[in-house]
């Protein structure tokens, strides 16, 4: 097949600036060929280049004595003791998912799995962080029904428990949902697999599923604004199958357990191409590749095609060329294609023949070490403004509001669908706080949690950058489990516009900020921009996931409270209304500043909670809703009533920082004050739980009429 000459249109329609094609005439000196065309558009494309964040992403913390390894590979991975690493890493499926709810979001779910296990860990755990647009915009309800499904659809028939995540709605995803993916497995600290080729003349394999059509172009789509010609770009989107990525885990885990691999990468966005490019460019050699050995299911495919295709469950490897029969066997054994497809070689080259033609002859190191770089403008988002007012509400009205919204109502009709309780090894399901999961055969468990308020990052990134990594180091501390570390899905707007890229630049700075204080390093994470639609951004919503170690089942926090138990809470409350639930949900307001976060009082407080497990019967961290939202799910999930003290407003919905709730039995309050005064935290008795109704002061309801608003209202406005 010829292929088709290279224009200014076809450039422009690879995602190539000017600018970036005349670099690519200087490399080469010459005119690159259709397909060496499409692999620059792949290899240099925001989503897998990171080209405008790359300048800031140096700035995060990244090291600590947990560490193992930090940013660069499939995923991060940590040192939980024993000999054992947790591994784990968050990525976006954002745009597939607006185009093709259902295989965007299982395939998001597939890719992170095969990040995971592509570094010898079986998964044991994932989570999802899900954003939308209004419900009453016409493209919502589709929307999620989609993602839901196809998180379920994956994650349920793979075998992994789905144990928390998050989910929101807002008018600015009318045009852009997020789908930001997360999974964590274990591995044996000195079993660990890495992606870097090495060895001249070494077997490149190809190994998993069949080459299709399928997502020719994901990755280059992924990294360009939508507009009306949205619906053209659906054969972009990948179509997953978690049955054969289950034997593909599998394979991959027997494959290595025989000694065979040298280095295996996932091939993820641009697949064939990235995959080969990176193993690669770490071990700083080159791989030479014969498309006519790809296995592929599609007839007449084109090395363009072949190159480029996202077709799922595939794996690229290194090979020991010793271990080639015993490997092949195993493939087969499961089931699944395993083909040599090329071999290492010495020079900086990218050698792609097809049909004894040569497709592509590039310097390999020119892909992606060395992909353009830029220090884009940037304008510092401006300081907001405080509150014109401080708004009243009777406070039954207040928590009325909260939780008939569809982004505080009891979101089971999500989680329901997905299967949290698969292994056997889940201590919490979604629904209570973090997740948890025991470390089978021993007496650890892992906690996970992903959080980011997006209305603050808007109003100040910096400050919303702090407070999405405290939010995820107070969920994990409120189970007892020690923070560990962190992945970050950093959700942005056109980073070519000065403003976004200020949003990108202050929220990068406190996060990084916030990690440092906490001890809580960045491992990994995925960058994902452009996610705008006719010039409309999202939110920026950089999420944080997080990870916590509860090293023995007496550290772990999570009972319920009972009646007689006092509530306490940790932590200063100043009333802060600013950007609010309360003022959002109640008064369809979105003004003032962020909440301050004090990292010291973070790290203090959090500390604190941790330290004092034996005495706490049931905590939860304040945020959204402040501590009237605390204190009702805490009494919901209990079926038992609360009354708080106060009936204030500001008191009662102010989302200050670094605070906590906790049930304590009474004969145990006077010894946790005391603790608490010797160590330098405030903690105050705010009220107590028992009896019927919820109060606030002397206005109140009856819980069991709140928690069935509580309950139906999410399922009432999304069906």
């Amino acid at each position: 097949m010829t292929e088709p000459a290279i224009t200014q249109d076809l450039i422009a329609a690879h995602g190539l600036t000017p600018d970036e094609y005349a670099s690519i005439l200087s490399i080469l000196e010459r005119a690159p060929t259709f397909t060496e065309l499409g692999i620059f558009s792949a290899m240099w494309n925001e989503h897998c280049s990171y080209k405008s964040s790359k300048k800031w992403l140096r700035t995060l913390p990244t090291e600590g004595p947990q560490v193992i390894c930090g940013p660069g590979e499939n995923a991060g991975i940590v040192d939980i003791g024993d000999g054992q690493a947790v591994v784990f890493k968050m990525e976006s499926h954002n745009h597939p998912s607006y185009i093709e709810p259902y295989q965007g979001a299982a395939t998001g779910v597939g890719g992170i799995l095969r990040d995971v296990f592509t570094m010898g860990a079986r998964p044991i755990a994932a989570m999802n962080s899900l954003s939308f647009g209004e419900i009453s915009h016409p493209k919502t309800k589709r929307l999620v029904a989609g993602v839901v499904e196809g998180v379920g659809g994956y994650g349920n028939p793979f075998g992994v428990p789905t144990i928390g995540g998050e989910v929101r709605f807002h008018r600015a995803y009318n045009g852009n949902c997020l789908v930001n993916a997360f999974a964590a497995g274990l591995a044996d600290a000195d079993k660990i697999f890495y992606s870097a080729a090495s060895g001249i003349g070494m077997p490149v394999v190809y190994l998993g599923a069949k080459t299709g059509r399928d997502g020719v172009g994901g990755a280059t789509m992924a990294s360009a604004e939508f507009d009306d010609t949205i619906e053209e770009k659906r054969p972009t989107v990948q179509v997953g199958d978690p049955f054969t990525e289950k034997r593909l885990l599998e394979a991959t885990l027997e494959l290595m357990a025989s000694g065979a691999v040298i280095s295996i990468q996932d091939m993820g966005a641009a697949g064939l191409t990235c995959s080969a490019v990176e193993m690669g460019d770490k071990g700083q050699l080159g791989i030479k590749l014969n498309l006519n050995l790809v296995p592929v299911r599609e007839q007449a495919m084109t090395a363009y095609e072949m190159m480029l295709s996202e077709s799922q469950e595939r794996m690229l490897m290194v090979l020991k060329p010793e271990k080639e029969t015993e490997a092949k066997a195993i493939f087969d054994k499961w089931d699944l294609d395993f083909a040599i497809v090329g071999e290492t070689i010495a020079e900086d080259r990218f050698l792609i023949i097809h049909n004894e033609m040569v497709m592509a002859d590039l310097p390999l190191s020119k892909l992606a070490s060395t992909a353009p770089e830029y220090d884009r403008p940037w304008i510092e988002t401006p300081a907001a403004t405080a509150l014109s007012d401080t708004p009243e509400i009777d406070p039954i009205e207040g928590l009325t509001a909260l939780i008939t919204s569809p982004n505080y109502a009891r979101k089971h009709w999500v989680w329901e669908q997905y299967d949290s309780q698969v292994m056997a090894d889940t201590v919490q399901a979604p629904g209570l706080g973090a997740g948890i999961v025991r470390v089978h055969g021993t007496e650890k468990m892992l906690a996970f949690t992903s959080d980011v308020t997006p209305r603050y990052v808007n109003a100040n990134p910096f400050e919303g950058g702090k407070q999405a990594v405290a939010e995820a180091y107070r969920n994990l501390s409120a189970v007892g489990a020690t923070p560990l570390a962190t992945t970050d899905n950093l959700n942005f707007g056109n980073p070519e516009k000065p403003e976004i890229m200020g949003q990108l630049v202050g929220a990068i700075k406190g996060i990084g900020a916030a990690c440092l204080a906490l001890d809580t390093p960045i491992v990994s994470g995925n960058v994902s921009l452009y996610n705008e639609t006719d010039g409309q951004g999202i939110l920026p919503t950089p999420t944080i996931g997080a990870v916590g170690l509860i090293a023995t089942s007496d550290a772990l926090i999570s009972g319920l409270p009972e009646d007689g138990d006092i509530a306490v809470m940790i932590g200063v409350t100043s009333g802060h209304l600013g950007q609010s639930a309360l003022l959002a949900e109640a008064f369809a307001r979105e003004d003032g500043d962020a909440p301050y976060v004090d990292l010291d009082a973070e790290r203090r407080n959090g500390t604190f909670v941790r330290n004092s497990g034996k005495l706490i019967a049931s905590a939860a961290d304040l945020s959204d809703g402040g501590l009237a939202l605390a204190a009702f799910e805490m009494a919901d999930a209990a079926n038992i009533g609360v009354r708080m003290a106060t009936s204030d407003t500001a008191q009662l919905f102010g989302e200050d920082q670094a605070r906590y709730l906790l049930a304590i039995r009474p004969d145990n309050v006077t010894e946790l004050l005391e603790k608490a005064h010797s160590s330098g935290v405030i903690a105050t008795k705010v009220g107590t739980f028992g009896g019927p109704e919820v109060a606030f002061a002397d206005i109140s309801a009856p819980l069991n009429a709140l928690s069935h608003t509580f309950r139906s209202a999410f399922a009432d406005k999304i069906a």
